[in-house]
């Protein structure tokens, strides 16, 4: 039975390859960067081999616990990731419960992060190939910390089945996954700083962190190394006792399971509340505008937008401290009026089959495109005024504030009227609704690029008076120049926003039908 449900986990990662090209391709990207980080990791250890015990130790400790510990937390996080063979599915099934531990824990080998984490383990090997003592405890540390790792993301994913399979925890959990994301270049940065600081604690850290459930089997070979026999024989009883409450654990969640799945059915709701819908005024401008806010403030794909605007600021002074000049600040307002702008430039394409609504309604072009643009406007207006006029502030040149204002708020209009025209022409694969906002569907990848690239390239061209007269501004230094951005550019922005909308709508009416056949078939 193990090895028929290792066959199993092979078949379905098979056919899932199979079934999309563009799936094998992006495995394909997906396992080379993999292999670089496994190479280099590899070396790193191999190179540790004549390295100072201490310094040996402490390196493998400190990566296996933060191994451990993201093997636990990443499915938490990353819920709504496909999982091929969820206990869910062999309820029917009488599979005896310890064939059915050991088949699953091999099956959890089966993949990019499971490989990747066992070549790394094994690598450790070499490094503490310094005798045969050594050596043996290594091996063995590599497999219970490997084991250790499986079996921890089976309690964790086993255990909150039930609230993973919640919409609104896949919604939140989503959106909470790319602050982390976003924010990576300062975090990285600040770890290497703390690290640098704290080299002298580290080590000590490290010999607490080895009586620990997350290091013990990775300090096992060190000790043996530095002639710490006992210490490594405690650590290794710490290892197993870990590994076998984790199998427990994991078998009483797993029973249960297997006789109460996870329900992710709705609850009952009181109707007669129309929410938004009740709120705005009752046309069809109205109606579209109410429903594309839901979407904002409760789909991840939308919502993830709104989360990373208020991370752009502690981007851009991150960057200003790396470099010592802080002038890329100019550039929020702009920068966070073409984000929100652009993001609706899918909008047909994520509402997927529910467009079928605006199509049977026959609600007016320029009705959809209008009230989708309002939605939109509605988040992005007072961000783009706020970051101007906090930028100002700020730096405390409030003669810049016209120029840039002008130039944010024609970014901002333009962008809408561009989106309102490429959503209504073009569709592109975006994640179905429910999923995940980094799930990417297969579809047609070269037609996507184009149309975002062209769409870029275009929204470039039409701002460029924006941007000349606020250069102008900058190099004569004459504030005239700011004040006729600041009208003549939302004066251009606000015709071409009515030109896009009307264009916009001109096209949605002319291939309703065409682009709810081409949303259908991305299910």
């Amino acid at each position: 039975m193990v090895a028929h449900l290792l066959r199993l986990k092979l078949a379905l990662l098979r056919n899932g390859l199979r079934r999309s090209p563009w799936q094998l391709v992006g495995m394909a990207f997906a396992g080379l960067y993999a292999l670089g980080l496994v190479g280099t990791l590899v070396v790193v250890l191999v190179l540790l081999r004549t390295a100072d015990v201490e310094l040996a130790h402490t390196a493998i400790v400190l990566g296996g616990a933060a191994a451990v510990l993201g093997w636990a937390i990443i499915p938490v996080v990353a819920s709504a990731t496909d999982m091929t063979l969820d206990p869910a599915r062999f309820t029917t099934f009488a599979i005896p419960m310890r064939q059915m531990l050991a088949g699953l824990a091999l099956a959890g080998l089966v993949g990019i992060p499971g490989l990747a984490t066992l070549l790394v383990a094994l690598a450790t090997v070499v490094t503490w190939s310094r005798g045969f003592l050594p050596a043996v405890a290594a091996l063995a540390g590599a497999l219970l910390g490997v084991l250790t790792c499986v079996v921890a993301a089976k309690v964790v994913t086993t255990a909150t089945a039930s609230v993973a399979a919640s919409r609104r925890f896949k919604d939140v959990s989503a959106v909470a996954f790319m602050v982390p994301l976003v924010l990576m270049g300062p975090i990285v940065a600040g770890v290497g700083r703390g690290i640098s600081a704290s080299a002298e604690f580290l080590p000590e850290f490290a010999r607490t962190l080895s009586w620990t459930p997350l290091g013990a089997p990775w300090a096992l070979a060190g000790d043996l190394a530095a002639g710490r026999p006992g210490p490594a024989a405690l650590k290794l009883l710490v290892s197993l006792a870990t590994l076998g409450v984790l199998a427990w654990c994991w078998k009483m969640l797993l029973q249960r399971a297997l006789v109460t799945p996870p329900y992710s059915g709705g609850g009952k709701r009181k109707g007669g509340r129309l929410g938004l819908l009740g709120v705005l005024p009752a046309t069809p401008t109205g109606a579209v505008m109410a429903r594309s806010l839901t979407y904002w403030l409760r789909d991840p794909r939308y919502s993830g937008s709104l989360v990373v605007i208020p991370l752009l600021p502690v981007l851009l002074v991150f960057q200003g401290a790396q470099t010592g000049d802080y002038a890329s600040l100019a550039m929020l307002a702009p920068l966070s009026a073409f984000i929100l702008a652009w993001s609706i430039s899918a909008d047909v394409s994520y509402d997927n089959t529910a467009f079928a609504l605006h199509v049977a309604t026959g609600v007016r072009g320029v009705a959809d495109r209008l009230g989708r643009a309002l939605a939109c406007c509605a988040f992005a207006l007072p961000v783009v005024l706020v970051f101007a006029v906090g930028h100002s502030a700020l730096t405390g040149d409030w003669s810049a504030l016209p120029g840039q204002l002008g130039l944010s708020l024609g970014v901002l209009f333009t962008g809408l009227g561009l989106s309102s025209v490429v959503s209504a022409r073009y569709t592109v694969a975006v994640p179905l609704p429910g999923d995940s906002p980094f799930k990417k569907p297969p579809g047609n990848v070269g037609q996507t690029l184009a149309v975002q690239f062209g769409g870029l390239l275009v929204l470039f061209i039409l701002v460029l008076p924006q941007a000349a007269l606020l250069v102008a501004g900058l190099v004569t230094g004459d504030p005239l120049f700011g004040w006729i951005n600041l009208a003549g550019g939302t004066a251009l922005g606000l015709a071409l926003f009515v030109l896009g909308v009307r264009l916009g709508g001109k096209w949605l009416e002319a291939r309703g039908p065409e682009l709810l056949a081409q949303v259908g078939v991305n299910r």
